[in-house]
């Protein structure tokens, strides 16, 4: 998989040792290289970070950048792409995401709304799988939670014509929800950490090989990122394995995000 480097990402290196952990090849891929190696990539990642310091606004710069128009014809051509919090801003800005109209920005990510406090936040959430063509989401169980961490000041999915989330919804591109640890849709804050419409934490593009996430599944992939004090199965795993070294070094809840994807080049299902 590639690890796409623009300037300013800070979770490249993290991101590959998850690709790494489910047995895939990563390397990191500079935004200035030739884009026409990425030919070769089985799947590519966006991953999250500030990429040229979230000038103008998050991610809007690096989706004007040329390695976006190679990226944009790789993913039309099914090569799965995975962008993680400013990754997915960089998604939505190319308008990859939700890709109705594609190459149209249908989507935002705008500033967090939350009950008691402004800008940048970070915590651990609760996501519910939903029934989706999601290619990197198909390791789950349809309403499977999974425990990912959020951070960020800008995640918030809107859009201003209620056309495209009915059609999202209708054509199954909501692929994660913020819940709570059963499962249960809130829409109130810490639930739904950033007013997100609809409680949606990722989207895909109507083909499902495009996912659009603002959790970071790289900081979930080992069991000892797990919180202790996290409720649900995973913090119980987490607890149950203090101590011991071996087992903290187990799969976390993230890591099947990365697994998702199949083996060889382009991974459709």
């Amino acid at each position: 998989m590639a690890i796409i480097q623009f300037p300013g990402v800070n979770c490249e290196d993290e991101t590959a040792a998850a690709v790494r952990a489910v047995g895939r090849k990563a390397a990191l891929f500079r935004w200035n290289d030739d884009p026409s190696l990425l030919a070769g990539a089985a799947a590519i990642v966006l991953p999250g970070g500030f990429s040229y310091q979230d000038r103008i606004r998050a991610g809007v710069v690096a989706a004007k950048d040329r390695v976006m128009d190679t990226i944009g014809e790789l993913a039309s051509a099914g090569i799965p792409v995975l962008g993680i919090c400013n990754g997915a801003q960089v998604l939505v800005e190319s308008g990859f995401i939700p890709g109705i109209h594609w190459e149209r920005v249908d989507l935002a990510l705008a500033p967090n709304v939350m009950a008691d406090r402004a800008g940048y936040y970070c915590a651990w959430t609760h996501l519910r799988a939903e029934k989706s063509a999601c290619l990197w989401t198909g390791a789950f169980a349809p309403e499977e939670i999974v425990p990912v961490p959020i951070a960020h000041a800008e995640g918030r999915f809107v859009a201003d014509d209620a056309a495209i989330l009915e059609e999202m919804e209708r054509a199954g591109q909501v692929a994660l929800r913020y819940c709570t640890v059963r499962g249960e849709i809130d829409p109130s804050f810490p639930v739904n950490p950033n007013g997100s419409v609809g409680n949606i934490a990722g989207v895909c593009n109507p083909a499902g090989n495009v996912l659009a996430m603002m959790p970071h599944p790289e900081r979930a992939s080992w069991l000892r990122q797990v919180p202790e004090d996290l409720d649900g199965p995973w913090g119980r795993r987490r607890r149950a394995a203090a101590g011991e070294a071996t087992r903290m070094e187990e799969e976390g809840p993230g890591r099947r995000f990365f697994a998702s994807i199949p083996a060889g080049k382009g991974g459709s299902r």
